[in-house]
């Protein structure tokens, strides 16, 4: 299921312009025919994009499986500001697991399901990147390999922001954060380390990987519609800006987003069974400078002078992604 194609107007940020969408085209924050699966009285920081995407995936998937679904959390910003004990922030069947389990867990209650011999209900599990590319991806990995009837959701970004912005495996080249700081001949993180989650999904050759980014919320709802319709393992990873630990403005977190898919930096795909299938085409393609410069995780590279040299590689890597996925539309369609 692909998100309905709409043709936006460019005014500086692919707003629709001076028309209403149909009904059918839109995506509302919240209503009476909205499950509201995370709903008032969370302590997500103002412009969290954890807390959007959050909200809108598991909405849809509660959509998709007509209100049947229970949802695991691993340990991170999105259990922490969302369940103070004793209170929760949850409207659905909901269970708390351990920073690294969440796959696990997801799993065992899939077979508990199973074995109760209730199909109709289908199982999320959630976590960050730290409990996911880093502590959770041997569980991962397992729950792929046994191609378990689990929609695994990683909510990207890029640190442990919750115990206080520590580098992960998923924190791009040349951030800085709490353990990876801006000194010495090569500032921030360095080049070479880390991984790709949906990459390494990809290899288990499972059903259903797909990326996508709180900037475009229809895309996103419909690639978790998708996931809900297939049985057995899939994993969704939701590109998801951090205001505090990306030191950007909270009103940016959309322009972010976007600037990260529009640069390169973040391709947006699906795969079925290891191979790429569709990909969401760079519109307009912008320079990473654009992506880096309103993030003060990225200062360094500007100031007192710019490192070019360090910009260009990662300009570098993003025109990678855009020569691996094909990001770029074909001039000869336009023609």
């Amino acid at each position: 299921m692909k998100a309905p194609a709409i043709r936006f107007y460019q005014t500086g940020s692919f707003a629709v312009g001076n028309r209403l969408l149909d009904p059918e085209q839109r995506s509302v924050q919240a209503g009476e025919q909205r499950t509201n699966s995370i709903t008032c009285g969370h302590r997500a920081c103002q412009g969290c994009g954890e807390a959007l995407g959050a909200r809108y995936a598991l909405d849809a998937a509660m959509r998709a499986t007509n209100g049947q679904m229970i949802a695991a959390n691993a340990t991170g910003c999105l259990e922490v500001f969302s369940t103070p004990y004793p209170e929760t922030s949850w409207q659905i069947p909901w269970i708390h697991s351990l920073f690294g389990n969440a796959p696990a867990v997801s799993t065992g209650i899939a077979a508990a399901l199973r074995a109760k011999g209730r199909e109709d209900v289908r199982v999320v599990g959630q976590g960050g990147d730290g409990g996911t590319v880093d502590i959770g991806m041997a569980c991962l990995s397992g729950m792929f390999e046994r191609n378990d009837d689990v929609l695994y959701i990683c909510y990207d970004n890029e640190a442990y922001m919750n115990t206080g912005v520590q580098r992960s495996g998923a924190t791009p080249p040349a951030a800085r954060t709490a353990t990876t700081q801006a000194v010495g001949p090569e500032p921030g993180n360095v080049f070479g380390q880390g991984k790709s989650a949906p990459l390494i999904a990809m290899a288990h050759e499972i059903p259903y990987v797909a990326t996508a980014t709180v900037a475009e919320l229809r895309d996103l709802e419909a690639k978790v519609q998708t996931a809900m319709e297939i049985r057995g393992a899939r994993y969704l990873h939701v590109l998801v800006p951090c205001p505090l630990g990306w030191g950007s403005a909270s009103k940016d977190t959309i322009r972010i987003a976007r600037l990260a898919k529009e640069s390169g930096i973040f391709p947006v795909f699906e795969a079925r069974d290891g191979e790429v299938t569709d990909v969401s085409e760079i519109r307009r393609q912008v320079p990473v400078e654009d992506y880096l410069r309103p993030q003060k995780r990225f200062a360094h590279l500007f100031k007192p002078e710019p490192r070019t040299e360090v910009i260009a590689r990662i300009q570098a890597g993003a025109e990678r992604n855009i020569r691996r996925f094909g990001l770029l539309p074909d001039p000869k369609e336009g023609s």
